[in-house]
């Protein structure tokens, strides 16, 4: 039994065209046609019904997707456990919000360039709710971001959570002194972009004060709000995790503020069969990284979930 075909004929029923698996497998309909077609002569059975609007799974091809699926599943595991990394070769599709890149991203890419050296990265920086639609459409093999992406045989998992903190340049001369949230609307306000999870609980959070003409900034890219607020543009709010440096080198000060501010959870989200074969260690390893990060940062920058909020999701950036 061919494993190609095998990955063909998952893929054909979860995409339900002719077109598309061939983009996805990059080859020719043709060559999907006679791949379903060798399936359908081994098994004697006929597995697509085809119409004008597309293919839709016979009950014979219903029961074999079951069995395809764990075929190639086995057989990525007997890859991963078998075969020789250093000739594994092929491109993975990764995708990260911009607070992966400024924190757990170098030391990720490196460990995946040590373990896998011919394996090809194809790297997408984007909004968690971009990442999400172009993971579902098979366009990512793994993604990082900040909600559980959802859709059939996508899985989501908790890698880490950081801190989120007010912060300010020392040019600004807050001061040390404890702040109440209407204290900071007296500045300008530096914040991610709109539908993102950090704008949206900042929005919920300013909701509540009784402050007129607070000015909120939302600012597309994360070292945007870096630079602005070093230059002391105004206050923002912070993963400590993306301003190491800056705090170390007291060009940028942690404001105390009464009302806490809410972690940020960030989500390995990833296919399941047919997967890349290296999602599942690619995964891995941003636990690993993850783990170490928080190790040498300590809880007020990083902290890994517990095991019960850390399994596989069923879904929500």
């Amino acid at each position: 039994m061919n494993i190609r075909f095998l990955e063909t004929f998952v893929w054909l029923a979860k995409l339900r065209s002719f077109r598309l698996t061939a983009e996805k497998l990059h080859t020719t309909q043709a060559s999907v046609s006679n791949r379903i077609a060798s399936l359908e002569q081994d098994f004697g059975v006929k597995m697509f019904n085809r119409t004008s609007l597309g293919v839709s799974l016979t009950p014979e091809g219903a029961r074999a997707l079951t069995y395809a699926e764990r075929i190639l599943k086995l057989s990525q595991q007997m890859e991963r456990d078998v075969a020789d990394n250093a000739v594994v070769k092929g491109t993975i599709r990764i995708g990260v919000i911009e607070t992966i890149v400024h924190s757990l991203l170098p030391t990720f890419l490196a460990r995946i360039h040590q373990l896998y050296p011919k394996i090809l990265i194809e790297l997408t920086s984007d909004t968690s709710i971009h990442l999400s639609e172009q993971l579902v459409k098979g366009n990512l093999d793994v993604s990082f971001q900040s909600i559980p992406a959802t859709g059939e045989d996508i899985q989501s998992e908790a890698l880490c959570l950081f801190p989120m903190r007010w912060v300010a340049s020392p040019l600004l001369g807050i001061g040390e002194e404890r702040l109440e949230v209407l204290d900071l609307c007296r500045y300008p306000i530096i914040s991610f972009p709109r539908n993102s999870v950090p704008h949206d609980k900042l929005t919920r959070l300013l909701a509540n004060v009784d402050a007129e003409d607070v000015h909120l900034n939302s600012i597309a890219s994360v070292a945007a709000m870096i630079r602005l607020t070093l230059d002391g543009f105004g206050i923002s709010v912070l993963p400590p995790a993306v301003i190491t440096q800056e705090l170390a080198e007291r060009k940028l000060q942690v404001l105390e503020v009464s009302t806490p501010f809410p972690d940020l959870t960030l989500f390995a989200t990833y296919r399941g069969a047919p997967a890349h074969p290296i999602a599942a260690s690619a995964v891995s390893l941003a636990r690993q990284v993850a783990r170490e990060f928080s190790a040498e940062h300590g809880p007020e920058v990083a902290r890994i979930p517990d095991q019960a909020v850390a399994g596989p999701l069923a879904a929500d950036r």
